[in-house]
């Protein structure tokens, strides 16, 4: 009896104590669970008595876009021609992106219309090329709606080239244009000549002129300025020069323009003047084409260079006249024969009269071995692209594509 009524209590309060702490626990887990669920009322006042807010992200909106892009040609699409079939374009919509690249990650540059809907490429793409077409438009509400194509271009059966001068990474005279010859006659020369593109330091505008459908040469309006450097890049590969003949080349070529060297000849005076960046470096006695055989007058470019060279009359339809095995420094300036070269048969003609069948002599020694002689001076004195002018003579102007002779051309002509 004298422990019980101690022991009693010790173990009531300990009992109460016990639920006490577990209600406590049951209250702070309740008010967690409360506070977690977002079952009660907000303090904003914005639930919707369905255990949502209204600012929840699951009410964004997830409707589709109303924008429908279209691409052609269609995916896996092979054999596709290489001007005019590929388009881009959007309904409902307005394009954002349009990205055309080769497997390589060559793009194609391309322009989005100002109403945005459609995309149209710059150029042509290229023959026998895999493209990817991938194309982004946004609705009125600013939502995306985005399409893919794959293709295949086609594969030419009959193609062409141009055979150009001058050469990747020569140094030529003031005088010299850009000229291609093309392997095939083409009927669809504004293609082709979209294709072929100038950059020049200094800037510079640079026109093409055809002449015939096989040659297209460019130039500026005036003779360039000495120090020029020229980059043409002839993306041909994919044109469709005449119809199912495509071009096969894709090639960049460099040149820079030497020093300003002009040669002005007068056939009545029988002597020519040389300068050099406008400075008068030299005038040399020379002799021209006698009557009949009258020396062309204009503009012409050195446009080929030979040390030695036969001459043979039978080519220039003056058979039997004459057949020189070993004309020395020899410079062409026009297809039909004419050069300006080295004579060493000519007596006392230089100076005092004119006795060739049409080119420019200038006083030589069999052979060519004299370097002090006035052909031999002008010749290491010359490079190709350089100009001859001829005046006072009794012929008529030398066609503008007769040679490398665009010059005789006025600009007017040039570039209608």
């Amino acid at each position: 009896m004298n422990g019980r009524p101690i022991s009693g209590a010790s173990v009531g309060a300990r009992t109460h104590k016990g639920k006490g702490i577990l209600a406590l626990l049951l209250g702070v887990l309740l008010l967690a669970v409360t506070a977690c669920g977002g079952g009660g009322d907000s303090d904003t006042g914005s639930g919707d008595g369905k255990g949502k807010s209204a600012g929840s992200s699951s009410t964004a909106d997830t409707k589709a876009s109303q924008a429908v892009v279209t691409i052609a040609p269609k995916d896996g699409a092979a054999d596709v021609k290489t001007s005019g079939a590929l388009k881009v374009s959007a309904a409902k919509g307005k394009l954002t992106e349009v990205k055309v690249e080769d497997t390589k990650g060559n793009a194609v540059e391309g322009k989005i219309a100002d109403d945005g809907a459609s995309w149209t490429p710059s150029t042509h793409l290229a023959s026998a090329t895999k493209y990817k077409v991938h194309a982004v438009a946004k609705d009125s509400d600013g939502r995306e709606a985005a399409e893919e194509s794959a293709f295949t271009t086609l594969t030419p059966k009959n193609t062409f080239v141009g055979i150009y001068t001058p050469e990747d990474g020569s140094k030529v005279g003031v005088g010299m244009p850009f000229s291609v010859h093309f392997t095939r006659g083409i009927t669809h020369p504004d293609d082709v000549e979209k294709a072929i593109k100038f950059k020049t330091e200094p800037a510079v505008d640079v026109q093409g002129h055809w002449f015939g459908n096989d040659r297209l040469d460019f130039r500026p309006e005036h003779y360039w300025a000495a120090g020029t450097k020229v980059t043409v890049t002839l993306n041909l590969d994919g044109v469709e020069g005449r119809p199912g003949v495509y071009g096969k080349q894709a090639k960049t070529v460099s040149f820079t323009i030497g020093r300003s060297q002009v040669t002005t000849v007068d056939a009545k005076k029988h002597t020519m003047v040389v300068k050099r960046d406008g400075k008068v470096l030299k005038t040399i006695p020379i002799t021209t084409g006698k009557p009949g055989y009258d020396t062309w007058n204009g503009q012409m470019v050195i446009s080929e260079r030979l040390k030695v060279t036969r001459m043979n009359g039978e080519t220039v339809g003056y058979g039997g006249e004459y057949d020189i095995k070993d004309v020395p420094h020899a410079q062409r300036l026009t297809n039909s024969g004419t050069f300006i070269h080295g004579n060493y048969w000519g007596g006392g003609a230089f100076g005092n009269y004119n006795a060739s069948h049409g080119c420019i002599g200038v006083r030589d020694v069999r052979g060519g071995y004299d370097s002090d002689v006035p052909a031999a001076w002008f010749y290491d004195n010359s490079i190709i692209g350089d100009v001859v002018i001829v005046k006072n003579s009794n012929d008529k102007t030398v066609a503008p594509d007769n040679g490398l002779n665009g010059w005789n051309m006025s600009w007017d002509k040039w570039i209608a």
